[in-house]
């Protein structure tokens, strides 16, 4: 729970902390940087030649072994359990080697088989598979499938070598350009740089050096571009919203090493090791969180009921009439939406409701309200937010618009919070990020919330969030 402005009070405005005064103005969208979508993330090729190829490779198995051991042998339980342990193949800007996956496929196999052999011996030990047939088993499945996997790859390297993945690589101009002029050394690798993203442009550069955002958008439509290659490590935060607004238009994005290597990896991508980041694509359990919120608020809405019936009713007799206050917010990509709070004072104008900071220290306002504001009972009411999707239990806290456009000027990363749809609470404010504290601070951590988002960790911060409440001491 947080720190919200409701309304000021006459002859007395805060303003935001890092936010230099000056006139209203119209917000601006709030997504942050954006490229086209001219295509949807994609895996790095298509799994199919390689479910075909095991299939196959499972299907030669049994046949063969059905006929060498004169006895029938349950295909579809060898098929089922040769796909459901199938390695997968990692997604690679180039294209990997059958012999770098054979111990993984020799493995599953071998389990596959291991597996099949103890179901018959259960079933009926007259059926039971001898050792000699188990190893003759798995090493003709395993031939047929490392042949099929390698025959899969090696079209993937003649098409690449035909047609290669374009690329931008991002850092330092000098390095940036080394780490290019290796890559074009290597056309079998399968990617081809176009450009080189740099602050500043280098002396005879080999590659183009792009240096603003439209420049970049350019030659990402001009070229068709589907990799982005980082070869600095503070590449990550210092282009943050480059990299996020890149891996939202399509593109792969990962992290080389262009020195010595400094993690373990068996990714490599002409002799430099590689690593996939994942800086702003679309994390799966979208649907599981909004029916955790759904759930949540629904329940608690009807358990708070009385509660919320007591505060309104409370506030109408000591204060008058208007006891819900709303307010514009911004929320996720941008959109504004009305957001609802018990009224805990009153506005002077619309204007100072919408730019004042916050009322926590107003000495006017009354002891009950400002009981609401302490024990966040103030801010039940976003619970209907939530339930009608405007909200979510856990993101980045919505702001005014007023605010956001400036937030959004003055620190970098700001705008980006906006990926997700707001929440009542949130990682920044269980880690002491309310009321007057740093912005740069909340962007930060709204933005590893982001990044890094799973389930459990919504369930850890409703948890904090609820501990908190118990023990809050006031806003």
């Amino acid at each position: 729970m947080t720190t919200d402005t409701t309304v000021p009070s006459p002859g007395k405005q805060s303003r935001a902390p890092g936010i230099p005064p000056g006139p209203r103005r119209p917000a601006r969208p709030a997504g942050g940087l954006r490229f086209p979508s001219r295509h949807a993330p994609a895996p790095a090729a298509p799994p199919l030649p390689l479910l075909a190829a095991d299939l196959f490779a499972a299907l030669a198995g049994a046949a063969a072994l059905g006929e060498a051991a004169r006895r029938p042998v349950p295909v579809t339980a060898l098929v089922a359990g040769a796909l459901l342990l199938r390695p997968r193949s990692r997604p690679l800007p180039g294209v990997p080697g059958a012999l770098d996956e054979l111990p993984a496929v020799c493995g599953r196999i071998a389990v596959t088989w291991l597996g099949l052999a103890a179901l018959l011996a259960a079933y009926d030990p007259a059926r039971a598979l001898t050792a000699r047939t188990l190893v003759l088993g798995w090493v003709l499945h395993t031939a047929v499938a490392g042949a099929g996997r390698g025959a899969v790859y090696w079209r993937r390297r003649v098409a690449l070598l035909q047609r290669p993945r374009t690329a931008l690589v991002i850092g330092p101009a000098a390095t940036a350009q080394r780490v290019a002029a290796a890559l074009l050394r290597h056309p079998r690798c399968g990617v081809r740089p176009v450009a080189v993203v740099a602050e500043h442009p280098a002396d005879a550069a080999a590659l183009p050096v792009l240096t603003t955002g439209e420049e970049v958008e350019r030659a990402l439509i001009r070229n068709g571009v589907r990799v982005v290659l980082t070869v600095d490590p503070g590449v990550r935060t210092a282009r943050a919203p480059l990299l996020r607004a890149l891996a939202e238009s399509g593109c792969g994005v990962w992290e080389l090493d262009a020195d010595s290597p400094a993690y373990e990896t068996r990714d490599q991508l002409a002799g430099f090791a590689v690593r996939r980041l994942d800086p702003g694509a679309r994390r799966r359990g979208s649907a599981g969180k909004r029916l955790l919120d759904v759930a949540v608020s629904g329940t608690l809405l009807v358990l708070a009921g009385p509660v919320l019936l007591v505060c309104a009713t409370v506030l109408r007799l000591t204060g008058g009439p208007g006891v819900v206050f709303r307010q514009e917010r911004v929320g996720k990509d941008g959109r504004p939406f009305t957001m609802l709070k018990f009224r805990t004072h009153r506005p002077a104008d619309e204007q100072e409701a919408a730019t004042r900071w916050s009322v926590a220290g107003e000495q006017r306002m009354r002891p009950f309200c400002r009981l609401l504001r302490q024990t966040s009972m103030d801010e039940l009411l976003q619970l209907w937010n939530v339930f009608r999707g405007d909200m979510s239990l856990v993101g980045p806290r919505p702001e005014r618009p007023y605010f956001v456009d400036r937030f959004s000027r003055v620190h970098p990363g700001y705008a980006a919070r906006h990926r997700m749809r707001t929440g009542v609470t949130g990682l920044a404010q269980v880690n002491g990020l309310r009321g007057d504290t740093s912005i740069e601070d909340r962007a930060r951590f709204d933005n590893a919330y982001i990044d890094n988002w799973s389930m459990w960790q919504d369930i850890c911060i409703l948890l904090r969030t609820a501990a908190a409440v118990v023990r809050s001491t006031g806003s």
